[in-house]
């Protein structure tokens, strides 16, 4: 009777032990935080301060645009640009870091992902619809249509890159194999918490609902679509560099994205000007 009281308490102490259990609410906030750090990067970083540093001396920045009298090519590329170098340095941190935590792990992660898929994503949807940053980046540049082919075929070749990455990134650095569930537990809620906070915060833009449809949400959307397939392209021979770790509640990361939240939606979403 002693010992298979045991055995059960060891059966039970190995599904403890399995990080099966990870916070719904918790991982939905940590990535709209992350969401919400690409956003500004995009806007704040790559287009407005590239624009007030090269000439602009004013403009209104929102969570869905950038607007001011002062354009270029510059401009219009350095949101994408932008986005590029930091997915790529939070890669780093990723890889760089032995001792985070699982939360913060995943915010490294999901920032890096968000931002990879932003950046890559918008040569194919300006490619294929002429609309948005880089449409203005090839704008009276001939032949035209092979700049646009060029375009498609670039953000091809490189959001496949950013998916792949995407999917060695929870192996290798997350602990979770292929076929596991919690891929999809870290994925799904993350593709729609980074859907919900832009599409929210894009309704009080001063450009008007009709851009948010026309043009923030499906880049958002599109952009963001390789979390929900990503699984199915991760290589076979990737084997995970970290323990697995179940991402618990955490009251901090859930404060600071229902703070982050506020001022990203009715403060940014809402528009503010800068000038120098």
């Amino acid at each position: 009777m002693d010992q298979t009281s045991q055995t059960e308490t060891d059966q039970i102490a190995t599904i403890e032990e399995t990080p099966e259990s990870d916070d719904l609410l918790t991982v939905c906030a940590i990535s709209v935080l992350a969401a919400m750090l690409a956003d500004v990067l995009h806007e704040g970083v790559g287009h407005a301060a590239v624009a007030l540093l090269t000439g602009a001396q004013s403009g209104n920045l929102s969570t869905v645009a950038w607007s001011s009298t002062f354009d270029s090519r510059l401009v219009a590329a350095g949101g994408t640009l932008v986005n590029l170098v930091a997915g790529g340095i939070f890669w780093f941190v990723l890889a760089a870091v032995r001792k985070a935590s699982p939360q913060l792990r995943y915010f490294y992660l999901i920032s890096c992902i968000f931002n990879l898929f932003d950046g890559t994503g918008y040569f194919f949807f300006s490619g294929v619809t002429n609309f948005g940053d880089w449409a203005r980046v090839i704008q009276g540049l001939e032949p035209y249509w092979m700049w646009r082919t060029g375009l498609i075929l670039v953000g091809v070749a490189s959001y496949f890159g950013a998916v792949l990455l995407a999917g060695i990134g929870f192996v290798r650095y997350l602990g979770i194999s292929r076929g596991d569930r919690r891929l999809l537990k870290l994925s799904i809620p993350a593709y729609f918490s980074a859907i919900a906070v832009v599409g929210i915060s894009g309704m009080f833009n001063p450009l008007g609902i009709r851009f948010v449809w026309l043009s923030a949400l499906p880049a958002t959307a599109g952009a963001y679509s390789g979390l929900l397939w990503f699984r199915y392209y991760i290589p076979r021979s990737e084997t995970a560099k970290r323990m697995a770790e179940a991402i618990e509640r955490s009251y901090a990361w859930i404060a600071l994205g229902a703070t982050s939240c506020l001022v990203f939606v009715f403060v940014l979403g809402r528009g503010i000007t800068l000038s120098q």
